[in-house]
């Protein structure tokens, strides 16, 4: 095998790096049936028609878009077309792609500092806490973050050969990055630009020109599909989704762009917006504090009736562990029997004051250890206080800062040779890579709106970093360059001090052997570097040296690896993902710390499931399918194209994404999505193509109510359908209302 492997020029440690890659990235993808809703409801949509797969729309009748460009999407329908449409085949690309990086890491990292630098790289890439919490689900970000090293690869390609074919396919791919997600690819665009204009060869008028030319590039794949979009009349194409003014290019420099660094989560579009329908900014009501329930959730969609029983209905839950479609109604969310209950809910006070004991903030909003939280700093998605030190917040540190002790001395021992005459490629390489993760980092300081798995964009560069500093690191310690043969050990106790400091606080939740193993071994290996440094007879013993330095490496990949792994063990949320001993219910919309998760006391639209709250849970449970009114539907059906309308993606999901049904989503994500005037649903309504309408609370969930004129109008002009015909007895007083419209 090992002959084999020497043969094929494959390096086995690489192998094993992206077998270990493979199970933090795929090991069980299969359990999870819906992954994230609101992309997979989207890839199901997708699958019913070419004008639904080119605008990524939500829906069957292309109504309303997604909030991101659809080249992910694309990659995501195509491979349920081939594995038909599961949980596991919508992750599937991202799996890949999250592999796929560690080989580029690895191949970037290795013509200029060697082979052992590509390894140790290419393993605290597979190891990126951030990077396997988000591979596991089908979010956009693993493949961004492909394409964004596919580009920079391209870039030093064409750089160290001085072609240009390959400099514009860099910029080209960055392009695509954008219609992945938008502005936040163009955040590695300064060390693009920088790196070509310290490493290329020739004039300063012939690099001009190239960057001209590279930008041009850049700007007319970026804004293709914007345009092609913009420019189809309304009425032709589904409504942008979470734009607020029907317009891609609003919704990449607005919501998806500007906003994201502000915090202002309006999309300023007529319904006033805001991330979740919260009026740009904060839950109903709030102003600084959680509002008075009373309890049972406000109504959110404009009806004044029909939600209280629903909403009664998700205050009567009770959490259970195993996620089954049982009726919840022993109150378990109201008592807060499980510790992360209550404390909001009026009889749920016990609860909430085991929750804020143990996540440190109101109603469990924060982090073990209590920093952070709502009411301790920690942001409405749990993202910490903005500052210099927010990175090093409990909330953000365990997602890609374990190493930035390391990359920081790594980077001063390689930049400490640097000298107009001694400019090499390694100095030229850790300033691209510094160029990437400084911008990064500072964004991440001080935004406003992001989540925690967006810090997956610090993966590669601190990867990268870290072996490409071991290498220097290494080099001054065995050559004992004077006070540069201090800084292997430095960096290794320092990043020690700070792993310790992370995994600290969840000491109660896995136990103090973790943090002391840590602090203890990295003393040890400390202590033994510099032992090895001081003493004479090692000198020329290179084997032990070397041994000793990757030793000390490893030691240090023990809490990201422990991480990197905790989605498995501790489970993962599909919709905002994160690593950590709480990933099971990272904060979210769908899972909010002091509900408990929504998604486990939703009842939303006839499906008793874990449904995420009309879809933002990310619906992990088991299918939420009412057999008896998918039954009345289509028994009913006389020719119409679409089975049903529903109020949200959440309550339509199961039906398009396991039937194949075809379904009307009347709102989007936002509350300022409005791609239905009542008028433009009367015109549905007399065209035929749909005669029933499912009326939902919605709740928080998806939609978030949207325009409640078209709930009004619904029951104004529907006769509503007896429950008993079709709500079926698992369901009863939790399915909303169905009413048939018929227009002549």
């Amino acid at each position: 095998m090992m002959k084999w492997l020497r043969k094929t020029s494959a390096d086995p440690v690489l192998l094993l790096t992206l077998l270990l890659a493979a199970v933090l990235y795929g090991y069980g993808i299969w359990n999870d049936t819906y992954a994230n809703t609101y992309y997979t409801t989207a890839v199901g949509s997708m699958l019913q028609s070419f004008h639904n797969f080119f605008f990524a729309s939500l829906d069957s009748a292309g109504s309303v878009t997604v909030d991101k460009p659809p080249v992910v999407l694309w990659l995501q329908t195509l491979s349920a077309l081939v594995f038909g449409l599961h949980g596991w085949s919508v992750i599937l690309p991202q799996v890949l792609a999250g592999i796929g990086s560690v080989v580029l890491v690895y191949s970037l990292v290795k013509p200029s500092f060697g082979r052992s630098a590509a390894r140790l790289a290419a393993l605290a890439m597979a190891s990126a806490p951030a990077a396997a919490a988000v591979s596991r689900t089908n979010n956009i970000d693993t493949v961004l973050v492909f394409t964004l090293l596919l580009a920079a690869w391209f870039l030093f390609r064409g750089t160290r050969n001085g072609r240009t074919g390959s400099l514009l396919a860099a910029f080209g791919l960055i392009g695509i990055a954008f219609n992945e997600k938008m502005l936040q690819a163009y955040m590695v665009l300064p060390a693009f630009y920088l790196f070509y204009l310290l490493a290329a060869k020739g004039k300063w008028k012939k690099k001009s020109g190239v960057l001209a030319a590279c930008t041009a590039v850049l700007l007319v794949v970026s804004l293709s599909w914007a345009v092609i979009v913009d420019s189809i009349p309304a009425d032709k194409r589904p409504y942008i989704g979470s734009s607020g003014t029907n317009s891609v290019l609003n919704l990449a420099f607005g919501y998806n762009g500007v906003s994201r660094l502000t915090g202002d989560r309006s999309t300023g579009g007529s319904g006033g917006g805001g991330f979740g329908g919260f009026g740009g900014g904060e839950m109903p009501g709030m102003n600084g504090e959680m509002p008075d329930f009373n309890g049972e959730f406000p109504p959110m969609d404009g009806t004044d009736g029909q939600g209280g029983a629903d909403r009664q209905g998700m205050m009567n839950g009770r959490d259970s562990a195993a996620g089954d479609n049982q009726s919840r109604d022993s109150g378990g969310t109201a008592s807060g029997q499980d510790g992360r209950s209550g404390g909001m809910v009026p009889g749920g006070q016990d609860g909430g004051r085991r929750a804020e004991a143990e996540n440190g903030g109101f109603g469990g909003f924060g982090s073990p250890g209590g920093r952070g939280g709502m009411a301790g700093g920690g942001g409405m998605f749990n993202t910490g206080t903005p500052g210099p030190l927010r990175l090093f917040q409990q909330e953000l540190s365990g997602q890609a800062s374990w190493l930035l002790p390391f990359v920081l001395l790594g980077s001063i021992g390689i930049l400490a040779s640097l000298r107009r005459r001694n400019f090499t490629a390694q100095h030229k390489e850790t300033l691209f890579w510094l160029a990437w993760l400084v911008p990064v980092m500072g964004f991440f300081s001080i935004a406003g709106f992001f989540h925690q798995y967006y810090l997956i964009m610090m993966a590669p560069p601190v990867a990268a970093l870290a072996g490409a500093g071991w290498s220097q690191l290494w080099s001054s310690y065995k050559e004992r360059r004077g006070w540069q043969s201090w800084l292997l050990p430095a960096a290794v106790l320092g990043t020690t001090l700070l792993e310790v400091y992370i995994i600290r606080p969840y000491d109660n939740t896995i136990g103090s052997g973790w943090s002391l193993g840590v602090l203890a071994a990295g003393i040890v290996m400390t202590a033994v570097l510099v032992i090895l440094r001081l003493l004479k007879a090692v000198r020329g013993k290179h084997s032990w040296l070397h041994a000793a330095a990757v030793t000390g490496f490893l030691v240090l990949l023990i809490g990201p690896l422990y991480w990197a792994f905790t989605p498995i063990t501790y489970g993962n949320n599909s919709m905002t993902p994160a690593a950590g001993p709480d990933s099971g219910r990272s904060f979210g919309m769908g899972n909010m710390p002091g509900l408990g998760n929504i998604g486990d006391i939703a009842n939303i639209g006839g499906m008793n499931t874990r449904s995420g709250m009309g879809g933002m849970g990310g619906r992990n449970g088991a299918a939420g399918i009412n057999t008896s009114l998918l039954a009345y539907l289509k028994s009913h059906n006389t020719g119409e194209q679409y089975l049903f309308a529903a109020m949200d993606y959440g309550t339509a999901a199961p039906y398009i994404v396991d039937e194949g049904e075809q379904v009307v989503i009347l709102n989007g994500f936002n509350a300022s999505d409005t791609p239905y005037t009542t008028d433009s649903l009367k015109a549905l309504v007399q065209s035929g193509k749909v005669k029933y309408f499912l009326v939902t609370s919605g709740g928080m969930g998806g939609g978030r109510g949207g325009n409640s004129d078209i709930a009004v109008w619904i029951t104004a002009n529907g006769t509503e359908v007896p429950a008993a015909d079709w709500q079926g007895t698992q369901n009863s007083g939790n399915a909303g209302t169905l009413y048939e419209i018929t227009l002549n």
